[in-house]
């Protein structure tokens, strides 16, 4: 039961994540689709810090982290539609 607690807890924080970066990037692109970077932003970002030694604990963490990814995520979307 923890487990599955805790996956559900890491999608909302990346929900949340993907939020977010779509507000400070000034995202014009649907809510759903800010979500889903989100979530995938917060996954790619955290390997990617995970590489260089850089390490997020907890939620809050992991939130900045996916907040990161999706803002990362978005601005590389934004360049692609260009």
């Amino acid at each position: 039961m923890g487990k599955i607690f805790s996956m559900l807890l890491s999608i909302v924080c990346g929900a949340f994540s993907g939020w977010a970066g779509g507000k400070l990037m000034h995202s014009d692109g649907s809510i759903l689709r800010n979500i889903v970077l989100g979530i995938v932003g917060g996954a790619v970002a955290g390997a990617l810090f995970n590489l260089i030694g850089i390490n997020f604990n907890g939620y809050i963490g992991g939130t900045i982290c996916g907040i990161i990814g999706a803002c990362l995520l978005l601005f590389i979307w934004g360049r692609m539609k260009k």
